[in-house]
């Protein structure tokens, strides 16, 4: 009843306070013309003051009477008033105390009775409801500072004549410091800073004023002016100095932009396709704006003899602009230049690297430079390579075409048998446009680019045009994927991308066994695959897109797009050799993860500190701030989702460490997975003891197959031994190392203590005779699980039955 009375006598004056602090807090004081403002702020006090004298005469005090009253006449028959009767005639018998009994049940069942002020009758244009949208608006929208203007504003009203003339006024004047908009700091509205207040400005900082008035200047002596508008000025902040802006001084303190630093990683090596990959690391202290990697000929490194020893015709420097992110933070960058420079004149020449990194205000920052040998396209074919040679010497000096003329003539000498009738055509017309007289530009860059088509012809037969298939089956399938196409139209693209992968597989196979040389880099770190992986992989593929994986169907096409642009042949030599490496790779692809999952764990743990206010600082003072939780979360499923497609990858199944390794890596990727769960969930706790069990079981999986791969290679130096004592071996020589032709016969490789391959020997493919290796292990047990897992899901079978599959699917 005490909230009744007081809704129904005050809810006019909470109406009109709550209006009146959401015209405050939204700024609804500016909207008020200057001389109407005395007039509106009186009006406003004259509402408050007259709905609280309203209030105040409108609202009687409640008493314990009149609260009695209301509840007895909630209840039937008015038991409360009934119980204070006396009996007038009969006196109290045994008919009175059985009434009062009645009332007294009937006041045992009384409630609480629900306010009800009435206020939709007594507001009919619900008023209050308007006023308080406008307070929730406020408080969401507004601001502090609003309401200090608005006071401010109508204080300064106070002691102005309400009507009459011209108010005077004094100089006024706003200022701001725009920092240059690479920097990414907020512009500063110096108004606002408090007196003797020292300003910080990165160089190049634009300070700007406005003056309203003629009694107001500016003076300064920081930098360069910008705006030559007396009532506008502006200048750039370029040194530390003071501003005097009317009765305000600002000591300004210019902080230096230095300029930014970037290194080269190391020397530039050379991908399988001949493309050059450069490593590299820039940092500024505001961030990089532009970078390039500039190449030179390294001409006293040249070995000028032959086609080299003419002076070389000049060329402009290889610029190639660095690799930046899009967005976020360019204050320290690292990244890769991957380019193709195999046509180039200068691959496979001496060159000297120069990086380049450019900030906001065009500082630039350069690299030392170092001299190395620009990566291009080895060519083992002995004809390709001597029309690679001649190419080179004719990009090198017009003074050589005589010189190409002769040595084309003895390639093409006697061609039945040796080279192509087409080709041959070709090559005889480069002898003729040779001989013909001077060469053109044009001329010569077509005559160049004719004998790098014809080198690749003879190196690589019909595997460019079956590489080029299999990489426009590639990009069609995965602009499917990305369109959402229909499951036929997929599946069509699928089976195009098998055809095409088969056909360049086994056109590798071919050159392989005609040419086994290595036919990419050496030392090329990579993978040793079967075929029968590759099929694995497909087979993977298909099923993702089958169950509407499309995204992860998606990544995994792109990793075996990476990897069969990477791929190598030669004979196979089936058994320890082929387990052996892939059990090498695995290892170090494990590693890596390992690695990663500790990273994720330490952020999450660094995000866990943060949350109780103790994050941590990195050495230059800034705190060191981890990913939010949903990013640690997409890490987390992402590491899951790799450590799965390892675990297909794995060598050895069938034997019992092999089996080990995979176990443990199954619990592996459930503590992933729970890990993951409990990072949406925000139990960062939980994630981290869950990601803790996880890098356990990834650290015996690895022991499981660093035991399994020291027993594989137990076994290969038993048969190695046995072979040797069959060969013979040197007197006094260690036995089963060196065969009679003085020729090395250990093969195997250098290890690292976790039994890893340490020198990369190439990313190499096998294609051996299914018949000598018979049944593929993996494969088996790929084909009786997907079996088990069709059974299960048969609901006509036996429920027996069915739980015998499912503990079956719980163990492996």
């Amino acid at each position: 009843m005490v909230w009744e009375r007081g809704a129904r006598a005050f809810w006019p004056l909470a109406a009109i306070l709550c209006a009146l602090f959401a015209a405050f807090a939204l700024g609804g004081v500016a909207a008020v013309p200057e001389a109407a403002l005395p007039w509106v702020a009186l009006l406003a006090l004259l509402a408050v003051v007259a709905t609280a004298i309203r209030g105040g005469l409108r609202y009687r005090r409640v008493r314990a009477s009149e609260a009695v009253e209301r509840l007895d006449r909630t209840l039937p028959g008015r038991p409360l008033a009934a119980l204070a009767d006396r009996a007038a005639l009969g006196g109290e018998g045994a008919l009175w105390r059985a009434h009062l009994a009645q009332m007294q049940a009937r006041a045992s069942a009384a409630r609480a009775v629900r306010p009800d002020a009435d206020l939709a009758r007594r507001d009919p244009f619900a008023l209050r409801l308007a006023s308080l949208v406008a307070l929730v608006m406020a408080l969401i929208f507004g601001g502090g500072a609003q309401i200090g203007q608005g006071i401010g504003a109508i204080a300064a009203t106070v002691g102005r004549p309400l009507a009459g003339g011209e108010v005077a006024s004094g100089p006024g004047w706003e200022g701001w410091a725009e920092p240059p908009a690479y920097t990414r700091r907020p512009t500063i509205y110096l108004n606002a800073l408090d007196s003797g207040q020292v300003l910080e400005l990165p160089k190049g900082s634009a300070v700007t004023f406005r003056l309203y008035g003629d009694g107001a200047t500016v003076t300064q002596d920081i930098g360069a002016v910008i705006a030559e508008d007396a009532q506008a000025p502006g200048f750039r902040a370029e040194r530390s100095g003071r501003i005097a802006v009317g009765d305000r001084r600002f000591e300004v303190t210019v902080l230096p932009d230095a300029p930014p630093a970037i290194r080269a990683g190391a020397a530039p090596t050379r991908r399988a396709d001949g493309r050059m990959i450069q490593d590299f690391e820039a940092e500024d202290d505001h961030g990089i704006a532009a970078g390039r990697a500039r190449i030179v000929l390294n001409l006293a490194s040249v070995d000028r003899r032959f086609g080299l020893k003419p002076a070389p015709e000049p060329r402009d420097p290889v610029d190639l602009d660095l690799p930046l992110p899009r967005g976020g933070d360019r204050r320290e960058v690292s990244g890769q230049i991957v380019e193709d420079l195999a046509r180039h004149p200068w691959a496979n020449l001496p060159v000297s690297l120069t990086l380049e990194a450019v900030d906001g205000i065009d500082q630039t920052g350069r690299s030392a430079p170092f001299h190395t040998i620009l990566p291009g396209r080895r060519f083992f074919d002995p004809r390709a390579a001597a029309l690679i040679e001649l190419r080179r010497d004719l990009l090198w000096s017009r003074e050589n075409a005589g010189r190409s003329a002769e040595i084309l003539r003895a390639i093409t000498w006697r061609p039945d048998g040796f080279i192509d009738r087409t080709l041959y055509l070709q090559l005889r017309g480069a002898v003729g446009q040779l001989e013909s007289g001077p060469l053109s530009d044009e001329a010569r860059d077509r005559l160049g680019e004719a004998l790098w088509k014809a080198a690749i012809l003879l190196e690589d037969g019909g595997l460019s045009d079956a590489l080029e298939r299999m990489r426009q089956a590639q990009e069609k399938l995965s602009e499917a994927i990305r369109n959402g196409a229909s499951p036929d139209e997929i599946q069509r693209l699928m089976d195009q991308l098998k055809e095409a992968t088969d056909a360049y597989t086994r056109m590798l196979a071919e050159q392989g066994q005609q040419d086994p040389a290595d036919r990419f880099t050496e030392n090329q770190p990579g993978q040793r695959i079967t075929s029968d992986q590759i099929q694995q992989m497909m087979d993977e593929i298909q099923r993702l897109m089958n169950e509407g994986r499309m995204a992860e169907a998606q990544q995994l096409l792109e990793q075996f797009n990476r990897m069969m642009e990477n791929l190598q042949v030669t004979q196979g030599e089936g058994g320890e050799g082929q387990e052996g490496s892939q059990g090498n790779q695995q290892m170090n692809r494990l590693a890596d993860t390992l690695r990663e999952q500790q990273r994720l764990s330490d952020d999450a743990f660094r995000d866990m500190q943060e949350q109780f206010g103790q994050g941590q600082f990195g050495q230059d003072g800034t705190e060191d701030r981890a990913p939010g939780a949903g990013d640690l979360a997409d890490r987390q499923r992402g590491l899951r989702e790799q450590l799965g497609q390892q675990r297909g990858m794995l060598p050895g199944q069938g034997s019992e460490p092999g089996d080990s390794a995979r176990r443990q890596l199954d619990e592996a990727g459930r503590a992933m997975e729970d890990a993951e769960r409990a990072l949406r969930e925000g139990d960062t706790g939980g994630a981290l003891q869950r990601q803790a069990d996880a890098i356990e079981a990834m650290r015996e999986g690895m022991r499981s197959l660093s035991d399994m791969m020291g027993q594989q290679r137990g076994q290969a130096d038993e048969g190695q031994q046995g072979q040797d004592g069959q060969e013979g071996q040197e007197p006094g020589g260690e036995a089963g190392r060196t065969a009679q032709d003085g020729t090395s016969r250990d093969r195997r490789p250098m290890l690292d203590p976790l039994g890893r391959q340490m020198d990369g020997n190439g990313n190499m493919i096998t294609m051996g005779n299914p018949l000598a290796e018979g049944i593929d292990p993996a494969r088996r047990a790929r084909d009786l699980l997907d079996e088990i897992r069709r059974r299960s899901g048969q609901r006509d079978r036996p429920q027996d039955e069915r739980d015998y599959l499912d503990r079956l699917l719980d163990r492996f």
